[in-house]
Formats: C-alpha cells, structure tokens, sequence
C-alpha cells in the first residue's frame, strides 16, 4: 500500500502527537505499509508499539495483535481511545481475551464485522478458539503483529507454547504481512521466531540495546530488606518496581515496605483481576510510589518515568533481567537498575528443574549460567549485556555500572582452579560444589567422613581459605567451562577437555578478590566500596567521615579498656548507622544495625554522648530515625522460638514444631541473637557438647576472631569442629559477651 510521506507524518503528529520518529520507526512502518514481513528487535522504550499502530490506522482493515498479557491489552486499548477522544466512537481498538463478558464479546463481533476496528489486541489462546477463527476470517486484515515474540522461541526468557501454532493459525484464517516484535532477543532467539513463524526473508530492524541512562548495579543479599527499604527512603517520590520470584515474596515484601511507610502494593497472576487492574492504575497514577511484582508484571506498560528496578530475587535470565530493568528511565533520564545477589538463589532456582525433561533442564542451565557469570563478573556490566545480545560496546569504561565506577580488586586464580580440577579429577565420583568446597578446606561434614574424603591428600589442602571462596572458585571454573555440571545428575560437578588442558597448560585467570575472600580487613574494604556505590547512586550522602573516624576510635579505646576485640563491641555496620543516623539516645542507637537492647546498654553510653556532642558542636541536622519495622506475621516463628528456648526444649522439638530443619532454625536464632536479643542456649550445648570442644571455640571468638564471621570461623576450626559446634558457641559468644 503506497502512503506518502507527507500522510505518515501527519497521522504521526494528529493522532499520536509526536513530532518525529525515533530510531528505525519510520522505516519499519513504510516496509509494513508496503506489504512486507519484518522483525523488530528494540529495547524497551524504543516505541515498538508505534510500529504497528500507526500503519494499522492508515491501512485498510483491521491489524490483529497477538499479545501475552491482559494488562498489555488493556493499556494500549485505553492508550489508542484516548488518542481518538473527542473524535471517534471507542471502537477505533479492541482486546479480545478470557476477561470479556458475553455481551463485550458481541459488541468487539459486531465493531470489527462493520470494519470500525483498526486494531484488534488477542491472547493467542483465544487466537486458537474456533469461533473466533471463525469470526477473524469473515474480517478484512491487514496484518498482523506478534508482540513480544520471544515467547515463541524455547531459548527465549518468556517461552509460550501458543505462541509456537501462530503461524498455522494465520495460514488457517488467510495469510497476510506479518510483524514479530520483541525487546529482548538472543541470534539463537532470532532465528528461532523467523524460522517458526515462516518469514526467514523478512527485514530485520535492529536497534541498539544501550541504555546509557540505566545504572547497573549487583548488591551481595545480605540484610536485603533492610538496605531495599533505606534505599527506597533515600528517594523519596520517585516511582519504582520490585521484582520478586515468588507470588508469596510479592505479599511480603508489600506489606513490609507498607508496614516501613513506603507505598507500595503487590501485583501476580495469584490475585484476581480486578485487583491487579486497581493495583496497576495505583502505579500508573502514582497514589503509590512502589509495586513488587512477579515477571507478570510489566509488559507494554508504558510509565516512562520509573526512577528505579530492583531485583530482590535473581531473575531466570539475562532476557529477563535486561527487560525487566529496561522499564526503568524510559523517558531518558535517571533509571537505577539494583540486583540482590545470592548464590543460594541460584541453588533453589536448579532444585526447581529437578524432575523437567532433560532438554528443558540443559536450556535452563545454560540460561541461569548466563546470569552467573554477569552477577559475579569484574567486567563492565554494560559491555556483557549488550555482548550477550550480539552487539558491542566499545569503550572500555561505560561509567555508569557498579564495575566500572569501583572496579574491584583482582588477582591471578590459575593455582587455585588447578587444585579444584586436581581434586575433581582424583576423585572416581562426581560431587555437588558445597561437597568440593568442604573438602578444600578441610570440613569434615557427615557426608565427607562417610566417602572417607578426609583422608585423602586434598583434604584440607585449601585451608587458608573459606568455603565461599572455594564455591567461587567452581563457580567461575563453570563460567569459563572449564567445569560443568552434568544434566541427568543435576549439580555435579565434572572437568571439561577444556579445563583438562588447563590442568596441564595453566594460565592468567583474574578473578574478583572481594567477592571471596573474607579475611579481617576485607569487610571494612567491602563496606567502603559499598558507601562508595550508594553515593554513586544518590550523588553522595553515605557516612559522615569525620564522625566514623572518631566513632573507629572510641571503639578501639573501649575494647582496649575492656579487653575485647573491636569487632566485638560494635561491628563495622554498626559504626556505619551510626555515622548516618547521628543517635543521641540508647533508644535510638538500637535503631542501628547489628545493636540491639543489650549490646546498647552494655556499651552504648560514651557513643551517643560522642555522637550528642559532636551534632551539637557541628549544628547538624539529624534525619529521621530509620528501623525496618517487621510484619507481624513474620516476627510469630521468632516468638515462639524464643518462648521454647526459655523452656529449654530441644532445637530438633523446635524445629519439627514450625517446620524447619536445623539449618533454618539456626538460622532463625542467629537472626533474633543479631538484633541484640539474648539467648540462654547452655542447657542444649551442655548436653550435646563437650565442655573442652565449647572452651576451645569460645577461645577461639575472644583472642583470634577479626569478626562474628561463620565462613572465617570454619576455615580456622572446620578441620576440628563441625558447622553446628561452631554454631552453637558462636550465639552463646554473641549472647554471654558481645552482646
């Protein structure tokens, strides 16, 4: 269909109200209005839409759009009527999908029939029912568009089954143009939706994947929501979405930064759809601030000025992680991109594909290694994303990644991955990393004794180090592929011919110093770099200098006086609050991390007087206090921990009475004890200890320890103590002295 020029821009700035295109816009619209198939490949907030709204009202017919999400539909529905007010009827658009009542349903018949309906969005599971087949072939079309079409590839980060019978269906009702369009495709990906959907000779418009005003950024998750909420505080006003894995994430996480007075409400396929709706419109229209959401959330939403994304959970893939983040800023300016990340997240998302066909497993590895490897990466993380899309970035330096503005310290690795591969390799069976780990550094657990690995030769032989370290050695031995897990025995670990070769031909390997070690100072260094990250990202404002200077030293003089390691009295992050919050009362000192009553009054004192003094004397404006307030429902498992251990019940009764194994109820413990609770354990370790392994280990917390550290602890004591023994005593520690 010949449109000039003059016709296109026109409808461009009358009906849509835009003055220019951006990017490949115009082209793609003139291929389309010629009658040709194309594939879109733009970011988020490139203007996809447009390209096929536009040349579906100048064209004759109507354009059916396949789209996933009812949300998508509703939006651009609403979006394409308010274009038309004042001088249509409402039926220039239609969705079509389960939503719709049976007198809606008659009235998109009777509009698309009398050929007002320009465009007309469908679910391709409605695409499949017969009637509407049925109906769609009695409709003049003039094309269609397949949105987000990524759907249609198994590789792709959003696989849809439905989407895979598109092309019969459109030869099934009468084959016209046909536009696939996505925000987020691998080549892989590419040519899996070109192929199935039957356009190998379609043009193809590329536009660059750059986001140059997203900052990226990956936070270790640790006190995750504590941090999440101080930053959201720190920006105030700003619109932003937190994405979680999990539907019951969604809930807590909501009602968390609601309980802490931070707008938000939750968004999941779990809730009912007029809720989600009223939930939407809520962040549409800003009466709030936040929405925590699942991947089900964000779609062809268009609010351009969302200031930030956060991650609580790793995404299953770079795909998701670079669309979701791309929602951010698309209006071209601020868009903070955070990611929380935890090895362990990576451990449950593998447990998850436990029991999948093998296929659907190899395709999800290979996905979530991706994610592995930008997460603990020393690289500039603009660079490996656009690099994963096949596109390159130049400069060495993008100036706007956690990366780059703190490249981290590094160090050659070559010895160390050739002890793991040393290790695998003598070893007649494969094990999962923790297995690997545990023996390296010479952690006799139940399962190392009864394959009889503490006696062989590398048993202990990576001692002067942790078992985090060693797990991050596999991982970036997985990484490079000089490791590999096996699909049909899912975790284990094998040597590839590539790490073989290396074995015998080793060379450079650089890997991230801060992320693995876990010596005395590394944590003060990691906090620093922290600081210097979260000014990066508010344009400064992390501690008051001057007063953590003074605060390090009053430190130093009362452990000195009470003789006690620093870190006991209060720890790094404890001094840090402190810096930031200016506490002039016991009261408010507990607000600060890692201090709790006892700890307050046990050694607070000459802090807030140090710190009521230095406020008064530099006529500083202290801000409100700042607490991460629980739920209630959240606190109940800590309450009746605490009652039971007042009773002196068994850990293991405890445990099967809330449903938790000894790890998590440990873990819950260690929690309540960190927030300066006290806790009398003597009556369990007495049984279940010996005096002179207790006497040993609290030795070991008073004269030696830089830190509370569990990870230093066990690669000092692992070879003699096991994990629960250095566990125990390590809360009676906290309890009896540092608390």
């Amino acid at each position: 269909m010949q449109i000039d020029s003059a016709t296109i821009h026109r409808t461009l700035k009358d009906f849509f109200g835009y003055d220019t295109f951006k990017g490949d816009q115009e082209r793609v619209i003139q291929h389309l209005l010629m009658g040709g198939d194309a594939f879109v490949l733009m970011p988020t907030g490139g203007g996809k839409s447009l390209c096929y709204q536009l040349p579906a009202i100048l064209m004759k017919g109507t354009a059916i759009v396949i789209s996933p999400l009812i949300a998508l539909m509703k939006n651009q529905v609403d979006l394409l009527r308010g274009f038309e007010a004042g001088t249509g009827t409402g039926s220039i658009a239609h969705f079509l999908n389960s939503s719709l009542s049976k007198m809606q349903i008659e009235e998109v018949r009777s509009d698309l029939l009398a050929g007002k309906t320009k465009i007309l969005y469908v679910a391709p599971e409605s695409l499949t029912k017969e009637e509407n087949v049925s109906l769609l072939r009695e409709v003049q079309i003039s094309f269609y568009a397949v949105d987000e079409a990524h759907c249609i590839s198994e590789w792709g980060h959003d696989f849809r089954p439905e989407y895979r019978r598109i092309r019969a269906l459109v030869d099934e009702i009468g084959r016209h143009p046909i536009i696939a369009l996505t925000a987020t495709a691998t080549p892989k990906v590419q040519s899996d939706i070109l192929k199935n959907l039957g356009i190998q000779r379609a043009a193809v418009f590329k536009s660059s994947f750059n986001r140059p005003n997203l900052y990226y950024e990956v936070r270790d998750k640790q006190d995750v929501e504590k941090d999440m909420i101080k930053y959201i505080k720190q920006n105030p006003g700003k619109s932003g979405i937190v994405y979680c894995l999990s539907r019951k994430k969604v809930e807590e996480i909501a009602q968390l930064l609601c309980i802490n007075g931070i707008k938000a409400r939750p968004y999941h396929a779990g809730l009912d759809a007029k809720t989600r709706a009223e939930n939407q419109d809520a962040f549409l229209s800003e009466e709030i601030n936040v929405i925590v959401a699942t991947i089900a959330f964000g779609m062809g939403i268009d609010k351009p000025d969302v200031r930030f994304v956060i991650h609580y959970d790793i995404p299953k893939s770079i795909e998701s992680y670079y669309q979701e983040t791309g929602r951010a800023g698309r209006d071209g300016k601020e868009g903070r991109c955070i990611d929380y990340y935890s090895y362990k997240d990576i451990q449950k998302l593998e447990k998850f594909m436990q029991g999948k066909p093998v296929a659907e497993q190899e395709i999800s590895r290979q996905l979530l290694g991706e994610v592995v490897a930008y997460a603990e990466s020393n690289q500039c993380r603009r660079k490996l994303l656009l690099n994963y899309f096949g596109e390159d970035y130049p400069q060495d330096n993008c100036g706007s990644c956690d990366n780059c503005v703190m490249p981290k310290p590094l160090f050659d690795g070559r010895e160390q991955m050739r002890l793991v591969i040393g290790l695998i390799e003598s070893l007649p069976e494969h094990f999962k990393i923790e297995h690997l780990a545990n023996i390296l550094v010479g952690n006799p657990t139940a399962m190392v004794k009864s394959y009889q690995h503490d006696s062989i030769p590398f048993f202990g032989k990576g001692a002067d180090y942790s078992d985090k370290f060693w797990c991050t050695v596999i991982h970036q031995g997985l990484i490079l592929h000089l490791l590999e897990k096996e699909i049909e025995t899912y975790g284990l670990i094998d040597v590839t011919d590539k790490g073989r070769d290396f074995l015998k031909n080793p060379y450079e390997l650089k890997m991230v110093e801060d992320r693995v070690f876990t010596g005395g100072d590394s944590e003060e260094e990691e906090d620093e770099e922290t600081q210097a990250a979260n000014a990066a990202m508010r344009g400064g404002g992390a501690g008051d200098p001057v007063l953590l200077s003074m605060l390090k030293d009053l430190r130093r003089d009362v452990a000195r006086k009470l003789k006690l390691q620093p870190w006991i009295v209060f720890g790094d992050p404890a001094l840090d609050d402190m810096s930031i919050l200016y506490p002039i009362t016991l009261e408010e000192l507990r607000n600060c991390q890692g201090v709790g009553e006892g700890k307050a009054r046990k050694f607070g004192t000459e802090f807030v007087n140090l710190i009521r003094k230095y406020v008064e004397e530099n006529e500083i404006s202290r801000p409100d206090d700042f607490i991460v307030k629980s739920a209630p429902g959240k606190s109940a498992n800590k309450i009746f921990i605490i009652q039971s251990i007042d009773k002196c019940m068994s850990l293991e009764d405890i445990a099967a009475a809330k449903g938790l194994d000894m790890d998590e109820l440990m873990t819950e413990i260690e929690a309540i004890v960190s927030t300066g609770t006290s806790l009398n354990l003597d009556y369990y370790i007495n049984e279940n200890l010996d005096e002179e392994i207790v006497d040993e280990i609290l030795e070991y917390f008073k004269e030696e320890a830089a830190s509370d550290s569990l990870a230093d602890a066990m690669a000092a004591l692992g070879g003699d103590y096991d994990e629960m023994e250095i566990r125990l005593v390590r809360i009676k520690f906290l309890c009896e002295i540092a608390s």
